[in-house]
């Protein structure tokens, strides 16, 4: 049984996504390609990647609907590539759950070390995560699961991961490029949209009042306030 990490190339352009399998088996990745939207989803249960390199404009279907259905189903790290380098794709990739964005034509080895970047975060994230509770509100990074007021919250990952990191350093004030850098895992120069619509659907999973919460802090950024005075 093999015990490389595996990583599943998703790409209707089978000489790129040849291209890839060749320079991630060079540095010790298995791999295994689909050329179309449902072939994907149907080689991610069987292959179960550690990680997952999606193409957006595939046949059957798109990038952005393998990724909605992948997400719910696991928080595996995603890379989105994509010939488009418009700013709605980037944020729309980033919303649905994507951890990184490689526009074409890219550097072969820019993809190799975005892929060994995406993995070492995921792992440290992993190994590194504790529970947090605050009152009447319990977040478990193991299980990505947030239980509020007795309640499972949906949150999906990234939203979870921005919730959980601001109230893993609570009361300090982070920029938008701060959490960008923190919670995507890079920076997404000029996008702050990113954050703020995900701050916006975390506030609206959580409506009661609490002494605690996701704080705007005017013309800096956003912190997570525990109340304590």
């Amino acid at each position: 049984m093999s015990g490389k990490t595996k990583i599943l190339i998703v790409d209707d352009d089978v000489h790129i996504a040849e291209l890839m399998s060749l320079y991630l088996n060079k540095e010790g990745y298995e791999t295994r390609e689909a050329h179309a939207g449902g072939k994907a989803l149907d080689e991610f249960s069987r292959f179960s990647p550690s990680l997952v390199i999606l193409d957006l404009m595939l046949p059957e279907k798109d990038g952005y609907e393998v990724c909605r259905e992948i997400r719910r189903i696991s928080t595996v790290p995603i890379i989105m590539l994509t010939a488009k380098g418009e700013t709605f794709d980037k944020v729309l990739g980033l919303e649905l759950g994507a951890d990184d964005y490689i526009v074409k034509p890219f550097e072969p080895k820019e993809l190799v070390a975005r892929v060994k970047a995406v993995l070492r975060r995921y792992d440290r994230k992993e190994g590194t995560a504790r529970q947090i509770v605050v009152p009447n509100m319990t977040i478990n990074p193991a299980t990505y699961q947030v239980i509020y007021y007795g309640e499972t919250l949906e949150l999906p990952p990234k939203e979870f991961e921005l919730l959980y990191f601001l109230a893993s350093n609570p009361n300090i004030v982070f920029t938008r490029d701060q959490l960008l850098d923190k919670v995507w895992g890079y920076y997404f120069a000029g996008e702050p949209r990113t954050v703020d619509v995900h701050v916006k659907r975390v506030r609206e999973k959580m409506p009661r009042e609490d002494s605690w919460g996701i704080k705007t802090v005017w013309g800096v950024g956003y912190k997570f306030d525990t109340g304590e005075r």
